[in-house]
């Protein structure tokens, strides 16, 4: 019963750190996903990670207070990770949200079977590829990878190091900004050219209906750059690896 007793510990802490990990990272937490699929994957991965690490600490001296605030640190830690590895995720999305408000998709919003939530056409279209992709390269296990580093970085019953953790999420938030700007600059780029085209036109041909011809203009050109660009996708799932091991203070 004493050897037990720092297991139980041990296995609760992982299974915390593991939990909030799941609940804001993607593809984990998905609606689409069975809760009892959620459950029983966390237990098992929690499972073997309790069994890998070695417990820095004895859990018969373990107050029940300590015990919460360990428990309360752990879930910073998971949660902090988490939003990083989703921060980064959303870049693809981003990305397809500049190119939906310029082609004029912006109202037009469909429901996103994974997530739940209403998104823009081109960026679920994005976001789907970008997913496949990303689980065809076996990119889940980077999670994985990532949960287990953190160990060694965080120990279990750590004090969080809230300066790093806000580091990592603001320095995702910037990569997604950044690689979602990236992503829609050839669009940007195209668009700049057709409204000049357009304005020209309008002023050339005062009678023309620019309104009318720039509305199949703008969705046509969108999409024939979208098409030219979706090949460089697979070169986005390599650096979101890239970027996943820099952000993380290992």
């Amino acid at each position: 019963m004493e050897l037990l007793i720092p297991r139980i510990l041990g296995f609760v802490l992982v299974m915390t750190r593991l939990s909030a990990f799941f609940i804001c990272v993607p593809i984990f937490n998905w609606r689409s996903i069975p809760n009892v699929v959620k459950v029983s994957l966390g237990f098992w991965i929690a499972f073997f990670f309790a069994g890998e690490l070695t417990m820095p600490f004895d859990a018969d001296k373990i107050a029940p207070l300590q015990a919460a605030l360990m428990i309360g640190s752990e879930i910073v830690y998971g949660g902090a990770m988490g939003l990083a590895g989703a921060l980064v995720f959303l870049a693809v999305r981003v990305g397809g949200a500049i190119a939906d408000q310029q082609m004029g998709y912006a109202m037009a919003e469909v429901l996103d079977p994974l997530s739940g939530e209403k998104v823009e056409l081109i960026a679920i279209v994005l976001a789907t590829l970008f997913i496949l992709l990303f689980l065809v390269t076996e990119g889940h296990h980077l999670f994985l990878m990532m949960l287990q580093r953190s160990y060694q970085a965080f120990p279990i019953g750590s004090v969080p190091d809230i300066g790093s953790l806000t580091n990592m999420v603001v320095q995702s938030g910037a990569v997604m900004m950044t690689t979602g700007l990236k992503m829609a600059a050839p669009i940007l780029a195209l668009f700049t050219v057709v409204m000049v085209v357009l304005g020209v036109l309008a002023r050339v041909l005062p009678d023309m209906n620019i309104l009318f011809i720039s509305m199949p203009l703008r969705i046509g050109a969108g999409l024939m750059v979208m098409v030219i660009l979706l090949p460089l996708m697979v070169d986005f799932v390599k650096e979101f690896s890239v970027w996943m091991n820099r952000l993380l203070p290992f």
